[in-house]
């Protein structure tokens, strides 16, 4: 199994140095070398090499902003935002697709999507509603009414696996394919630390109580955008009281469950979640902490 889960490899080198550079993004994008990573809306557009596929910079439309996602060595690299983007595939089977993508286009193509959809959303000034244009070689909109800068958003996730007598909890959302059980996750709210996400979390989607939480791993997820951070707990005890606009279900599963999950046992008494996602990697480190 890899060591991370998806989107999280070194990508790009993001050339902060060349973002508030106006002649030095002008040369950038006029160098021969200068590549368009070619996409589809929101989609990317898949090589035959089942990779990224990249262009030339000269065929991005006029009227696009252009984003710098990085440097690749001395090639600088952009994307473009369009002035309309499509519903695109369904995010589940786009996941999915991305599973089988090398690590490190994964990881360049996260930061290419949730720059280019938060381009596409924030084209109005939040402040005075003014018309807002890029800057910043597309890390900032300046809203040309009021002057007021806007800058690209993650939204902090957490998603925890509650421990209690041998057992970790899943549940299941209700979009969820049969029998596939997850971690539970939350979004962390304004003026809420880590740890107080989750025990609130886990409070209000299973009616359990939790101490001892801690930190493992984290992951960006680029729909739209978000970091999820992946946490323990131990639950104080196992009784439920599952929040049903939340979840279908929740249950506990002890490690051998678990295990035949991760090894996709036909007898296993769940689906897990696939290897791109961080709760796979919750899962596969709970096992191993246990021995």
């Amino acid at each position: 199994m890899a060591a991370d889960p998806g989107f999280c490899a070194p990508g790009l080198d993001r050339a902060d140095r060349l973002r508030s550079d106006p002649d030095g993004l002008r040369a950038a994008m006029m160098r021969p070398s200068a590549r368009l990573l070619r996409m589809n809306g929101l989609d990317p557009v898949i090589s035959d090499h089942g990779a990224l596929d990249w262009g030339s910079i000269a065929e991005a439309d006029p009227e696009c902003d252009l984003i710098l996602l990085g440097l690749d060595g001395e090639t600088s690299c952009f994307a473009a935002v369009p002035q309309h983007i499509g519903p695109g595939q369904p995010v589940r089977q786009l996941w999915q697709g991305l599973a089988s993508f090398p690590e490190r286009d994964a990881a360049i193509y996260a930061a290419a999507r949730s720059l280019v959809d938060w381009h596409a959303r924030h084209r109005f000034c939040a402040r005075c509603g003014g018309e807002t244009r890029a800057e910043k070689g597309g890390w900032a909109r300046r809203c040309t009414a009021c002057g007021a800068e806007h800058f690209p958003r993650t939204d902090p996730v957490v998603i925890m696996l509650a421990e209690h007598d041998g057992r970790v909890l899943l549940g299941r959302q209700p979009q969820f394919p049969a029998r596939r059980l997850s971690a539970l996750a939350g979004f962390v709210e304004p003026g809420e630390t880590i740890e107080g996400a989750v025990a609130r979390e886990l409070h209000e989607e299973a009616g359990i109580h939790v101490r001892d939480i801690r930190y493992v791993k984290s992951q960006p997820w680029p729909f739209p955008s978000s970091l999820m951070i992946g946490c323990f707990a131990v639950a104080e005890d196992d009784v439920l009281t599952i929040d049903e606009t939340e979840l279908e279900e929740a249950v506990w599963i002890d490690e051998d469950g678990v295990r035949a999950a991760l090894n996709e046992a036909p007898d296993a008494p769940f689906i897990a979640p696939p290897r791109l996602a961080v709760a796979h990697h919750l899962l596969a480190r709970w096992l191993e902490e246990r021995g």
